[in-house]
């Protein structure tokens, strides 16, 4: 062997060949697989599936953290309003602008609840997630709003042809007229924002992702137990007539494993706390309760033929405002400061309704049964609304 020469270069070592073919070159670039995720704590685990579903957060979860949110917002607002001297704790009147602050207090509190919980579950559309985002929606709110006001002097017009109702003199005149009527129209539309926003949107929509008949059941049966327990007068039968009208419809549709359960179940438990919330009224009689319950489930089928709470919006606060300002019928015990025209209830409380006003008469069931056939007979014919389903919208996002 020659020895190595010292100022010859020293050898190289032969390069590997760059890969050639496809499959090669793929190889080579395809990355690197992530080192394997530890496993979590089983606490953890455990946390986890306790506050999270297949949907995101629970539902039961996500209500809860709504009227926490809820109670802080308004109580924020509130303090801004009394200190603005906007609201008067002290007051007891009936008057159009004590109702539209009150109103607005719990509007503010719900909205800012909404938008955070919406945030936190990722809602495409945010607060406008919960049953709002339907098609049509400024024609829809319109419509409801012609609807209300509708049905609502068609049972001024039974009561009085009846005998039952008394038209008294014009209680406004000149430029009280259109100040009055703005300012209850607008306190009558935060009343129907936070009714069926609370209602309508948030907890039907959120609950139908979350509920099956036998929570339904629990918590409509934890309602009527309440009742029982310290509920005295101010109709809580018709509370128990909304609980057991639901019970078996909803028991049916589990029993078929319908595909609508969860929307139906969910309108059992918000059409039974809709009737319970009002039986804090005074005033109220069973009927009063029932039809406020009845309503509901009006409201209800609204969002399922039109494809969101628009309408129901607009129908709610048109009824409250025909009733209390425009016709200046007792609402749930109480006659408005601003009203202008007057009635009076005559005869036997089943007719009139007494103290509860028109809502209080059994002549108000008919009526909801015409405005919900009417509801069905424009909307029904229709293809059906395609509804911002809570399971389909929380997965695109």
């Amino acid at each position: 062997m020659d020895p190595i020469d010292p100022e010859s270069p020293a050898i190289q070592p032969a390069l590997p060949e760059a890969p050639t073919d496809a499959t090669a070159l793929e190889t080579a670039a395809a990355p690197q697989p992530a080192p394997p995720v530890p496993p979590q704590p089983a606490e953890t685990r455990f946390l986890l599936w306790i506050l999270m579903g297949k949907q995101g957060l629970r539902a039961g979860w996500s209500v809860l953290l709504f009227f926490i949110l809820t109670f802080l917002c308004s109580a924020a607002a509130g303090f801004v309003f009394v200190k603005t001297h906007l609201v008067d704790p002290k007051a007891h009147q009936f008057s159009a602008t004590s109702a539209l602050f009150n109103e607005l207090t719990i509007l503010l509190g719900i909205v800012g609840a909404a938008a955070v919980v919406a945030l936190i579950e990722r809602r495409r559309g945010n607060l406008l997630a919960f049953n709002l985002m339907g098609p049509h929606r400024l024609s829809s709110f319109a419509q409801g709003l012609v609807a209300g006001f509708a049905a609502l002097s068609a049972l001024i017009g039974a009561l009085a042809l009846g005998g039952w109702l008394h038209f008294g003199a014009v209680a406004l005149s000149g430029g009280q007229i259109i100040q009055f009527a703005a300012i209850w129209g607008a306190a009558f539309l935060a009343v129907g924002c936070v009714e069926e926003g609370i209602f309508r949107c948030y907890l039907q929509f959120t609950l139908t992702r979350g509920i099956n008949f036998w929570w339904a059941l629990g918590i409509v049966g934890a309602v009527c137990a309440d009742l029982l327990w310290r509920g005295k007068g101010n109709g809580i039968w018709g509370v128990y007539i909304l609980a057991a009208a639901g019970l078996i419809p909803c028991l049916l549709l589990h029993l078929k494993k319908a595909e609508n359960s969860g929307f139906w179940q969910a309108s059992w438990v918000t059409t039974t706390l809709f009737g319970f919330i009002h039986t804090g009224n005074g005033g109220e009689n069973m009927i009063g309760i029932f039809a406020a319950g009845a309503i509901g489930f009006v409201f209800v089928v609204s969002i399922r033929v039109t494809g969101s709470a628009w309408w129901a919006i607009g129908c709610h606060a048109a009824w409250d405002w025909a009733e209390t300002y425009f016709y200046g019928a007792i609402d749930s015990g109480n006659v408005a400061v601003g009203h202008y025209l007057s009635v009076s209830p005559a005869g036997s409380t089943f007719w009139s309704g007494g103290a509860d006003g028109p809502e209080g008469s059994v002549l108000v069931i008919g009526i909801i049964l015409l405005l919900l056939a009417a509801l069905l007979f424009f909307y029904g014919r229709r293809k059906p609304a395609v509804l911002n389903e809570p399971a389909a919208e929380l997965a695109a996002g």
